[in-house]
């Protein structure tokens, strides 16, 4: 019995592509949709990135402490993480589509009462309601990427969607930073302008997801074709668990979050400041040089995880994170420490579109996966607030080294533990010529 009927999970991705290049290239082309998506996801990349150096200190103006202005910037993702599952029925329930647009506007909502709080418990909630939306777009976004991305290029769409995301996320400080003169409360209206303007431009340009290549049918078809996706079966959670890849892409994306999401955000800038006795700029800047690693990887799993298979990518992504991780234990050099976070972006970039793409090809496209993607989406936020937390207690208790060395041992074991996950995507044979 093949490894694929040991799973019990049909995979639509194992079809042998024509042998003509035209074809081939034909296939592997994205639908003006995705470009959609793609454009979404820079503008709400970059709105987020405009306020994300502004709202720790607008917390802490309201002078309830350190604690509780941290607590403000964590509301966002506990509430993202505990709306996940209710945001996978909603979108099985609904479509994609209009979860995705109620979602932005939630969030618009939610930012721009952010804006004109009044106190620190307005703060708190207003914020935390924004991570509900959130969530409704970011399960909404991967969903619409399953069902309009062709088989031969899911991980170039979900690597074309990340790199918005990413360069979307280091302009946006840049813009933040010269905004600096125009109070804490300006940046979250313009924030708020900036997902309405996201919202609208997908409910013009997305056409109905009923269909891949929507656009070109007539309106009957296109009716018949939202007929179709309505009685569609949903793909439960249980049935996604017994695909080992599934199983894998869930214990590699808390660790990816763990590492990526949150040891990065929350551990590097103190471990710069404290114990390389660097300044705030130069933590930033560490920052920065993970998400440039990050960038210049996820166009090489863009191009050739889609042929090569997903499994080679997403373990080099997690070992190479995992080892430079652990690698900052032993450095005492601000330089060294750009020159890791660079390579740890690396590796984060290798393994999250193939990651994603293998999800896809679990659900396929002729499912509505909306619950399966919600547990992806909440492995990943468990380990962006679970590892903070855990590498913190590491560092009060010990030091820095032993927080890193934990991570990168983390990184390393969900490497090896993707020998036992299925390849969704076995190597493509070479077109004749």
């Amino acid at each position: 019995m093949s490894a694929r009927e040991n799973d019990g999970i049909h995979d639509e991705a194992a079809v042998t592509p024509s042998g003509d290049d035209a074809r081939q290239a034909e296939s592997r082309r994205l639908p003006k949709e995705i470009y959609v998506l793609v454009a979404a996801a820079f503008i709400v990349a970059l709105g987020y990135g405009i306020i994300a150096p502004v709202l720790p200190q607008f917390a802490a103006s309201f002078d309830f402490g350190v604690t509780a202005a941290t607590i403000v910037v964590s509301s966002f993702a506990f509430f993202r993480f505990v709306f996940s599952p209710s945001s996978g029925r909603l979108v099985d329930a609904f479509g994609e589509r209009r979860i995705y647009i109620t979602g932005l506007l939630i969030v618009a909502a939610s930012t721009a009462a952010v804006a004109f709080a009044q106190d620190y418990w307005q703060l708190l909630i207003f914020r935390g309601l924004g991570g509900i939306g959130s969530t409704m777009f970011s399960v909404s976004a991967m969903a619409l990427i399953v069902r309009l991305a062709p088989i031969d290029a899911r991980a170039k769409a979900s690597s074309t969607y990340a790199t918005a995301f990413l360069v979307g996320n280091i302009a946006g400080p840049v813009l933040g930073g010269a905004m600096a003169g125009w109070g804490m409360r300006i940046p979250f209206i313009i924030y708020a302008v900036g997902l309405l303007i996201a919202a609208i431009v997908v409910r013009v340009f997305l056409a109905s997801t009923a269909a891949f290549g929507s656009s070109t049918k007539s309106g009957r078809a296109r009716l018949e074709a939202e007929k179709d996706e309505k009685q569609q079966e949903v793909m439960s959670f249980r049935e996604a668990w017994k695909d080992s890849a599934y199983r894998s892409a869930l214990i590699s994306a808390f660790v990816q979050g763990w590492s990526a999401m949150g040891i990065r955000v929350a551990i590097y800038p103190l471990f710069a400041i404290q114990a390389l006795k660097a300044d705030t700029a130069v933590a930033g800047l560490a920052l920065t040089m993970f998400a440039i690693g990050n960038a210049s990887a996820v166009t090489v799993v863009g191009r050739f995880a889609d042929t090569v298979g997903r499994r080679p990518f997403i373990q080099w992504g997690l070992f190479v994170l995992g080892v430079t991780t652990a690698a900052l234990a032993f450095i005492d050099s601000i330089w060294l420490f750009f020159a890791f976070s660079v390579i740890a972006g690396v590796g984060s970039g290798l393994a999250n579109p193939a990651q994603q793409a293998t999800v896809a090809d679990v659900i396929g496209r002729e499912r509505k996966g909306g619950r399966v993607l919600a547990r992806y989406q909440m492995a990943l936020d468990g380990g962006a607030i679970l590892g903070p937390i855990i590498a913190g207690a590491v560092v009060d208790r010990f030091d820095y080294s032993w927080a890193f060395l934990l991570t990168g041992v983390l990184g390393v074991i969900a490497a090896g533990l993707w020998f036992f996950g299925r390849e969704t995507r076995p190597r493509q044979p070479v077109p004749a010529r």
